[in-house]
C-alpha cells in the first residue's frame, strides 16, 4: 500500500491559520466616541430643559425713576443669549441701588443697559429742566409723570427762528409760529401751585438732552414754550 503524501494533513484536518491580530486601541476609541456622543446628547437635553428666572417689566417706568417692586415679575428663559439680562435673584439689589436709564415699557425683559446706578441718574448728556407753565402751555388733564413730550418755541421768537422747520396756525390775518425745540423730553415731576399766594402755575420738570436745556430754559422763562404729549420714541 503506498505511503501517504508528505505535507498533507490526514483525517480531513484544516490547515492552520494565523491568529487574528487584535487592535485594542481602535476598540477603545470606538467606545470613547460612543460615550462622547451619548454625553453630548444628554447635555443638549439638559441645557434645553434648564431655565433661569429673569426680571420682566410689567408697567412703564420713566427714565431716572426707581423701579418699584410692583413693576416687575419673574419670567423663565432657557438662555439670556449674552444680552446681560437681570436675574430674578438680583431684584433686591436692583430695587435698592438702581434706576431706569431709559423709559421702561411693559413686557420687556430687563437688561443691564436699561438701568443705571441711582447715583448716576443723570447720565452724560442729560439734564433736568424745570418749567413754570400756565394753562394752555401743556395738556393739563392728560399729562403724567413718565410721559414723553415735545417742546415748541412759540410767539415772536419762533417767527424769527422758524426757518424751514416752522409751522403756522391761526385765523383771520394773524398767524402763530412755532419751532420744535425737542421731541424726546421725559416728564419727571408735576407740581401745581395751590397755595393761593402764588401764580397758580404748574411746575413741570423734564429730562432733556443737555444741548436742548438752554433753548428750553430761555423759552420757558419768556413764557414762549408749549408742551405736547407724544408717543415715546423707539429705544428711548
Amino acid at each position: 500500500m503506498p505511503a501517504p503524501a508528505m505535507g498533507v494533513p490526514g483525517g480531513g484536518e484544516r490547515l492552520p491559520t494565523a491568529p487574528r491580530e487584535r487592535k485594542p486601541a481602535l476598540a477603545a476609541l470606538a467606545v470613547l466616541l460612543i460615550l462622547l456622543g451619548a454625553f453630548g446628547a444628554v447635555l443638549t437635553v439638559v441645557r434645553a430643559s434648564h431655565k433661569e428666572s429673569y426680571v420682566e417689566i410689567t408697567q412703564s417706568v420713566a427714565a431716572g425713576d426707581p423701579i418699584p417692586e410692583s413693576a416687575i415679575r419673574s419670567v423663565d428663559l432657557s438662555d439670556d443669549s449674552g444680552l446681560g439680562l437681570i436675574r430674578w435673584e438680583q431684584r433686591g439689589d436692583l430695587l435698592d441701588n438702581y434706576r431706569a436709564a431709559v423709559t421702561l415699557v411693559p413686557d420687556s425683559i430687563l437688561s443691564g443697559n436699561m438701568i443705571t446706578k441711582k447715583d448716576n441718574v443723570l447720565t452724560q448728556g442729560k439734564s433736568l429742566v424745570g418749567l413754570s407753565l400756565q394753562d394752555g402751555q401743556f395738556p393739563r388733564n392728560s399729562l403724567s409723570v413718565g410721559d414723553t413730550v415735545a417742546a415748541y418755541l412759540v410767539g415772536d421768537s419762533a417767527t424769527k427762528d422758524s426757518g424751514d422747520d416752522s409751522s403756522s396756525s391761526g385765523s383771520g390775518g394773524g398767524s402763530q409760529q412755532s419751532t420744535l425745540i425737542s421731541n424726546k423730553l421725559i416728564v419727571k415731576s408735576i407740581d401745581v401751585d395751590t397755595s393761593g399766594n402764588g401764580s397758580g402755575n404748574t411746575y413741570v420738570t423734564v429730562l432733556a438732552d443737555t444741548a436742548d436745556a438752554g433753548p428750553l430754559t430761555n423759552a420757558a422763562s419768556a413764557g414762549n414754550v408749549t408742551l405736547v404729549r407724544i408717543a415715546p420714541a423707539s429705544g428711548n
